[in-house]
């Protein structure tokens, strides 16, 4: 993590019970808000989920808030915790939201409070899956997996994490395949994922511990076998080895990661469309964000923020995602 870079990113996530999680929207919200925190906090009756930055000073007192033993009663001491770092604030917003789960896969049978894979530190990784016997999951969606992955690793093809249940089911069967080892961005997935495994009988079930972050921090790049770049969830969009910043951007009309090479397919165009979602969008559609990418264009010339600030400008580009993605569906289904 540069200490030259004024902001300071922290992603965390522990399982914990908590039949009160509703309580504590209210003062963790709160805390941040006075401290100029922006990103995303899940609570959830089994524990708590998010990525948010910060100063350092406001990133280092919220973790140490909730570390505190005195506070909640201590449940979130022990969180995996990852830092980073960036020039410029990476979220638009503060948001600390209730929700069922902290990562939702829908499996009751999932709790990584009651049982759970074995961790692999990021330095025995590479022994780990060296082994021919060991079947190397992606536990990612499609849209990550394609930026990067571990070398042989087999991707699902989900587009939600729900879906993993359904591959477990058609493509892993516990009395073959004996050793499954599996790796997630910062290591929350796999904690659910190797619990419901284990739920499904799989005996040996292995996990990256801190997931291709912490791998990517701390495994030196000629000693690496990952390929590519890893998709974050803020605008930067990828990091590379060292957690520098990758080449990755976004597609504005349907969200989806694009790498430089996707840019210069023949269908993309700047802030109208990429190859995930030409010919999704109608006509009026594509004028609109045609005549948005061009005052954005004219607004850069002059220095200004079009739409007025930056979160506008991002909520601007969800809104646009969603209806492209709906109309992507629409298409694909005959609709």
């Amino acid at each position: 993590m540069s200490e030259t870079q004024p902001i300071q990113i922290v992603a965390l996530y522990k399982f914990v019970d908590q039949p009160d999680f509703a309580d504590l929207i209210a003062p963790i919200d709160a805390f941040c808000r006075a401290r100029g925190i922006m990103g995303t906090l899940l609570i959830a009756p089994e524990g708590i989920n998010g990525t948010v930055a910060g100063t350092r000073e406001a990133i280092g007192a919220l973790v140490g808030w909730l570390a505190d033993g005195n506070l909640f009663g201590g449940r979130f001491r022990g969180a995996e915790i990852k830092y980073s770092s960036a020039e410029t604030m990476p979220f638009h917003r503060l948001k600390v939201r209730a929700k069922q789960e902290i990562v939702t896969l829908r499996a009751p049978e999932a709790n990584p409070g009651r049982q759970v894979g074995t961790y692999v530190e990021p330095e025995d990784w590479n022994g780990l899956i060296a082994d021919e016997d060991v079947v190397l999951i992606d536990t990612r969606n499609a849209y990550e997996v394609a930026l990067g992955s571990f070398e042989n690793a087999r991707d699902p093809g989900t587009d939600t994490f729900t879906q993993f249940k359904d591959y477990v089911a058609s493509h892993l069967d516990p009395a073959r395949d004996k050793k499954v080892a599996m790796f997630c961005t910062g290591g929350i997935r796999c904690e659910k994922a190797s619990s419901y495994m284990l739920a499904q009988g799989f005996e040996a079930v292995y996990h990256l511990k801190g997931g291709i972050l912490a791998y990517l921090e701390k495994m030196p790049r000629d000693q690496s076998r990952w390929d590519g770049e890893c998709f974050v969830f803020d605008e930067r969009v990828s990091v590379g080895h060292g957690l520098a910043p990758g080449t990755a951007t976004l597609c504005r009309a349907c969200r989806q990661p694009l790498t430089p090479a996707d840019r210069e397919r023949a269908d993309f165009i700047e802030g109208v469309q990429c190859h995930h979602c030409a010919g999704a969008l109608d006509t009026a559609k594509r004028a609109a964000a045609a005549e948005r990418q061009r005052q954005m264009d004219l607004a850069a010339k002059r220095g200004e923020a079009h739409l007025g600030d930056a979160a506008k400008r991002a909520a601007a580009d969800r809104k646009a995602g969603r209806a492209a993605r709906r109309d992507a569906d629409r298409k694909r289904n005959g609709g």
